[in-house]
């Protein structure tokens, strides 16, 4: 069982999440659960609703999009950030190598402390900004 102060860390960890301040991160991690996966199982599915964000603790788990694997993912990975902000299908398959253990925030859990915290909202604003800005950088040069 992790701990809420190792719940705070995690998610700290997270690019999205990391400049967060404390008190917000706090938020997040009550708001989180433990869940686990058998191997085999899909997680996310593309093109499928996004329930929850997840940051693996345990285990690994591939990326799929279109049927094509992308990657793999291991402890401290995460996904399922795009689906937890928008609400959005998923754009890829992640499906559990084996056993997985992941903190999950759920979509509707996360969109409540923002709508509770315009402070939040407006670092997510900033941090996807940067994020696009780096991207289209990438695709520039």
């Amino acid at each position: 069982m992790v701990r809420d102060r190792e719940r705070e860390a995690l998610i700290a960890d997270v690019g999205l999440f990391r400049d967060l301040p404390k008190a917000q991160l706090k938020r997040l991690a009550l708001v989180s659960r433990e869940v686990s996966h058998p191997a085999g199982q899909e997680v996310a599915a593309e093109g499928q609703g996004g329930v929850a964000f997840h940051v693996i603790l345990e285990g690994s788990a591939t990326v799929s999009m279109g049927g094509r694997e992308l990657r793999t993912l291991g402890p401290g990975d995460s996904f399922g950030e795009i689906s937890m902000i928008d609400g959005k299908p998923r754009s890829a398959t992640v499906t559990a190598v084996e056993p997985l253990k992941a903190l999950a925030i759920p979509h509707l859990d996360f969109i409540k402390v923002v709508d509770e915290d315009p402070s939040f909202a407006r670092y997510l604003l900033t941090t996807l900004c940067i994020r696009l800005r780096e991207a289209e950088a990438r695709s520039v040069g």
